[in-house]
């Protein structure tokens, strides 16, 4: 039986956290299901991005439990890549959704980043295009340790980007996350670039749900929920969206007073 521990609001944010990570991903996954149920009510398709990492492995496996939902009429995506690092590895973002969650689920389609593409550029603009074909209803998303979100790191941060996807250099504290989760062996092996969903691309999605345990990110939900609204903490943006859900456990929340 699935118990909130505690519920608060920062801003817009709502705020959950729960004893267990299974709780944390079991309670999710159900507000994700039941949007998608309602957004089918409504419309012909729902548009989902996913993120990929192992924070999202307790929603991704007690989403694909979930009864009575048309996935034939959902269309996945995924909101970062690697650059320059081959598809069949298990780092790889694609790879991992592939695993966890696309090749369960019968889904309309599913569109990945390619982050081998010859040029960067026209990948770009071929994944914005479907992007902007296909408008956002929901983005299930974690928050890095430095507090980015997809990877869109401080130093890269734009609350107000032109640009829907982009290439980007990635920090020493969020390419060391990648060793921490278990991703790669050494800091020498994680690739120093990446292509990513902005967060105006991100932040366009009508529901957010925010999947976020362990004490690795304990800092990050401190300072996302205390911190002003900036670049400096990307996540902060999310206590400014009208539709976000912040979903933690007792270790993510721990300096949460």
């Amino acid at each position: 039986m699935m118990s909130k521990l505690r519920s608060l609001k920062k801003g817009l944010l709502q705020v959950y956290e729960f004893a267990t990570r299974k709780e944390m991903g079991e309670a999710a996954a159900i507000d994700i299901a039941n949007a998608i149920r309602s957004l089918l009510t409504e419309k012909d398709e729902v548009n989902m991005v996913f993120a990929a990492a192992p924070s999202q492995n307790e929603v991704l496996t007690a989403l694909c439990e979930q009864k009575e939902i048309e996935w034939e009429r959902v269309n996945a995506f995924h909101m970062d890549e690697y650059v320059n690092l081959a598809p069949a590895l298990p780092a790889s973002f694609g790879y991992f959704l592939k695993e966890h969650l696309f090749s369960k689920l019968p889904f309309h389609s599913v569109n990945y980043i390619n982050g081998n593409a010859k040029n960067m550029a026209t990948e770009c603009k071929r994944y914005s295009d479907l992007l902007r074909q296909h408008p956002i209803d929901i983005v299930c998303l974690g928050i890095g340790e430095n507090g980015h979100i997809a990877f869109n790191d401080p130093h890269v941060a734009n609350f107000h980007d032109p640009e829907d996807i982009k290439i980007v250099d990635l920090d020493d504290i969020c390419r060391k996350q990648q060793v921490h989760d278990g991703c790669f062996a050494t800091l020498e092996e994680v690739p120093k670039n990446a292509l990513t969903l902005t967060i105006p691309m991100l932040t366009s999605g009508q529901n957010l749900f925010c999947i976020v345990p362990a004490q690795t990110k304990a800092w990050a939900v401190f300072h996302t929920l205390n911190d002003d609204i900036s670049e400096r903490i990307p996540a902060t943006c999310l206590r400014q969206h009208k539709h976000a859900i912040l979903y933690g456990d007792k270790d993510s929340m721990q300096l949460i007073k």
